[in-house]
């Protein structure tokens, strides 16, 4: 029999990338919503408690709303929204984190979606933080640039109607230090204190780059860039979405610049290791519609409903 999938939230660009993520398989049949019952409690609680797992693609406050709808035990939910990543009784849906991550997602009816910032950031800290190079006490800081897509319909609105110096350069944002990946960024990094984060987002529609700076002094067991390297080759060995570039990767140097949009298109992240003596700078880039948001959450489902993990990615 097919899996019953639905998407609350279908209109949005993480919504609309599920579908067109799902519509290629045959394994799955995707339940829909009238257009003129969107907002109606009734049919999608009939929806979210008929399906085998729901996409919560909503704003925080309507997908906490969306939880309180279904009581059917066996609706899994994969909420995309940032209401419930630190959440008790929510897997986080990254199952590269951690050894042991894909048994608690395999095992949840609750999978909170990381967030596209958050996934890069996490991919390169957690190892270094389980391996003991990164004290759990150091004061990290992390820059990513993104793509004008991350921002949703608004911005993607904004970017295509709008022409001119103030849109073209690159922009700096979350000026309050309160980005709403923060607190996943900590909780599931293994850090004591939040990290200090700059997003940045320009003129080009996906594609996402984090890069953290380190200096290797501060770093624990006499750190250097090879032994980075090696934590990050031995942490995802055997990973097919997650690929560890070569330490100073001769390819990017001879181009002389890094380039964010290399996983697009891809349920992919690189992750780059580069440095002299002192000073490092680990860099891990990714789809942020992708890996950084739909293609993760279709990952997280084949764990749950226990196939192919990269089937339809």
């Amino acid at each position: 029999m097919k899996t019953l999938a639905f998407v609350d939230g279908q209109e949005g660009t993480t919504g609309l990338r599920i579908h067109e993520y799902l519509a290629q398989r045959g394994d799955i049949e995707v339940l829909r919503i009238d257009a003129d019952k969107r907002k109606d409690a009734r049919e999608r609680a009939r929806l979210l408690n008929a399906a085998n797992v729901a996409f919560l693609c909503l704003p925080d406050a309507a997908a906490r709303e969306a939880v309180a709808l279904v009581t059917n035990p066996n609706t899994c939910l994969i909420d995309a929204s940032t209401a419930h990543r630190t959440a008790a009784g929510w897997a986080f849906g990254l199952p590269e984190l951690a050894p042991g991550q894909r048994a608690l997602i395999r095992a949840s009816k609750r999978i909170a979606n990381p967030g596209c910032h958050a996934s890069a950031f996490l991919l390169l800290l957690r190892p270094l933080v389980d391996a003991g190079l990164v004290p759990a006490a150091a004061a990290i800081s992390a820059t990513s640039i993104t793509g004008y897509s991350g921002g949703g319909k608004k911005m993607i609105e904004q970017y295509e109607a709008e022409r001119g110096a103030r849109l073209d350069a690159p922009r700096p944002y979350a000026l309050t230090l309160a980005h709403k990946h923060v607190p996943e960024m900590t909780t599931h990094s293994g850090l004591a204190s939040a990290p200090i984060f700059m997003p940045i987002v320009g003129r080009f529609y996906k594609g996402l780059a984090v890069s953290v700076p380190l200096h290797l002094a501060q770093l624990n067991k006499g750190a250097t860039a090879e032994q980075l390297q090696s934590v990050y080759e031995r942490r995802y060995a055997g990973e097919r979405f997650v690929r560890v570039l070569p330490l100073r990767d001769p390819a990017t140097l001879a181009e002389g610049q890094f380039d964010v949009t290399a996983c697009n298109d891809t349920n992919c992240v690189d992750i780059g290791v580069f440095a002299n003596e002192h000073q490092a700078i680990v860099m891990a880039r990714l789809d942020n519609l992708g890996k950084g948001a739909s293609g993760a959450a279709v990952q997280a489902m084949n764990l749950h409903l226990g196939v192919d993990e990269g089937l339809g990615l």
